[in-house]
């Protein structure tokens, strides 16, 4: 008998080989794309602390990431250039878009975004391991393969790998704690206790959102006293080993004492993560640059501003990100993930303990932006996707295992539906919306890349496009349309010139009005979020982005129109 714990190899190799598969998508796309909106804020402060020591540029987000992407930058030999955009970075003033231009473009932007990326990709990387290492102890090595194997072609999850921006990032860390705070429980240790603490101070410095992880630490402490961990039962095949009865779990130390425990256990934790902060701050004031920055959050963004949800313009839906995970997410991920929640809840033979780790963490981070994060795209809820892929991992491996004539083959259609999305969408993962985006009023706009063509009728910001397609617009247009005058509308921070494109920009005023007779190549958050906003002022104008078929779709994210004269 195998242990759960000492996966065989059959299980262990295939999910090495996903993890490298996952990688060099990451690395390929990474190298296609431009930068998206947020990256040269980020990409600039980054280098700016490891330069300079100090931490005072961009505040609004902790500094582990950016620290991460600054430090490949430094060791390859790139340094702030000396403009007033980075003075007024490094006093502390703003600055940091104009800073993090003009670093990219002087440096170049693919020697930039290598660099700055790659411990970002490697990051990714690691978030398949930890699925892999976790899972097996949690779930088995079957179903945590399957994990893995959704993981590894999730577009959701590829389009945000190899960003210098702090989603995944925050995924990774959340799973390394959520796994440190398990093994801690399952067998306590000072090690344990320590290793967890370092990994709490990493998640609170990868984003400030992690401070949601704080009560669910102390809940699931001190619900381990209630309900004790029960070992994963020996198995070869180890997923059936949740149905079997659990070995018997060890003696309950009196409650009282329990409690204590948990308690102290968690102040430690607490007062170690503490010393990461201020470590990564490099600071003894760190942890007030911490609260201060905490307080920042969104403070550069327009209390005005109305988002796009299905047609309808509002401040906030509450419905956002639910209705951007079930859109953003490939249909096979969703089955499988409504089919592995379904076999957990009604287990008997899972422990109570096993089934709140994996549930408690992604449901209070997800109802935590359902309540108060900005409806800007599905990446808010990226760290929840971790634990969709175990719940998932759960219902592969219960398709696989059961004896029956449908459920095998279902769990290989499932898989080869995903294999061709994954195909379909790449190196445009960003873009990527499932098939039931179009279902509604135009199914036959379903391809190979899902209904990735309706997503601009659903959804706007990062979810369709974030800037991330100017080298793909300067090889359409010198293919396509070289010589002629070209109106873009682009969404995004990063300046298109830097790319050679010689190009006029508009933005949503020349939008929402009839245009005029030329070539227009424009951002499908524009063609989302433009005839929506003229609905708002009572102008029905702007339709004519919806109306108008374009003559080709850029990357999936830019649209060209070509509009003839009279």
């Amino acid at each position: 008998m195998q242990s759960g714990h000492r996966a065989p190899w059959r299980y262990s190799l295939p999910a090495g080989l996903l993890v490298a598969v996952f990688v060099l998508q990451s690395l390929l796309a990474s190298r296609i794309k431009s930068p998206v909106f947020d990256e040269p804020t980020g990409i600039a402060a980054g280098l700016s602390y490891v330069q300079t020591g100090e931490v005072r540029a961009n505040l609004q987000h902790p500094p582990l990431l950016k620290e991460l992407a600054g430090l490949a930058l430094l060791l390859a030999g790139v340094r702030l250039p000396d403009t007033p955009q980075v003075e007024r970075m490094l006093a502390g003033e703003g600055g940091e878009t104009g800073a993090g231009n003009a670093l990219i473009s002087q440096n170049g932007p693919d020697r930039v975004l290598f660099w700055a990326r790659l411990p970002l990709i490697l990051l990714s990387g690691l978030l398949g391991a930890l699925i892999w290492l976790w899972g097996r102890r949690i779930v088995g090595p079957a179903a945590a393969l399957a994990a893995v194997f959704l993981w590894a072609l999730d577009p959701t999850l590829l389009a945000h790998s190899f960003l210098v921006t702090m989603d995944v990032g925050l995924a990774v860390f959340t799973l390394l704690f959520v796994f440190a705070l398990w093994s801690y429980v399952v067998r306590p240790g000072a090690k344990r206790l320590v290793w967890c603490g370092l990994a709490l101070g990493a998640v609170l410095a990868a984003k400030f959102s992690a401070v949601f992880l704080l009560p669910v630490a102390a809940a699931l402490l001190f619900l381990a006293v209630r309900w004790p961990p029960q070992p994963v039962p020996e198995s070869s095949s180890t997923f059936l080993a949740l149905y079997r009865q659990p070995e018997p779990a060890p003696a309950k130390p009196p409650a009282a004492r329990g409690y204590a425990a948990a308690a102290l256990a968690f102040v430690i934790l607490c007062l170690l993560a503490m010393l990461v902060i201020q470590a990564l701050y490099f600071s003894p004031g760190g942890l007030y640059l911490y609260s201060t920055g905490l307080q920042r959050v969104n403070a550069d963004h327009d209390p005005a501003y109305l988002v796009f949800l299905a047609g309808r313009m509002q401040h906030q839906f509450l419905s956002y990100f639910a209705v951007a995970y079930l859109l953003k997410e490939p249909i096979p991920i969703l089955a499988l993930a409504g089919i592995g929640l379904a076999v957990l809840l009604r287990s008997k033979t899972v422990s109570p303990l096993a089934k709140l780790f994996l549930l408690l963490p992604p449901a209070v981070l997800f109802a935590a932006h359902s309540l108060w994060a900005d409806n800007l795209g599905v990446r808010y809820i990226i760290p929840v996707l971790p634990f969709a892929y175990l719940i998932a991992g759960v219902g592969a491996g219960w398709l696989i295992q059961r004896r029956s004539r449908w459920t095998r083959p279902l769990a290989a259609v499932l898989g080869l539906w995903l294999v061709v999305a994954a195909i379909g969408i790449y190196p445009d993962h960003l873009a990527y919306f499932n098939e039931a985006a179009c279902l509604p009023g135009n199914p036959g706009q379903i391809g190979l890349d899902g209904g990735t063509r309706c997503g601009p009728m659903w959804l706007d910001d990062s979810n369709v496009d974030w800037g991330q397609g100017l080298k793909q617009v300067k090889k359409w247009i010198d293919r396509n349309a070289k010589g002629r005058k070209v109106r873009l509308a682009y969404f995004g921070a990063f300046p298109p010139e830097a790319y050679g494109l010689a190009t006029e920009s508009i933005g949503i005023p020349q939008l929402v009005r009839s245009p005029a007779p030329g070539l227009y190549i424009v951002s499908a958050h524009l063609v989302a979020h433009a005839p929506a906003l003229a609905g708002v002022e009572h102008s029905a104008a702007g339709d004519w982005l919806r109306d108008t078929p374009p003559v080709a779709v850029i990357g999936h994210s830019f649209y060209v129109y070509d509009r003839p004269g009279p």
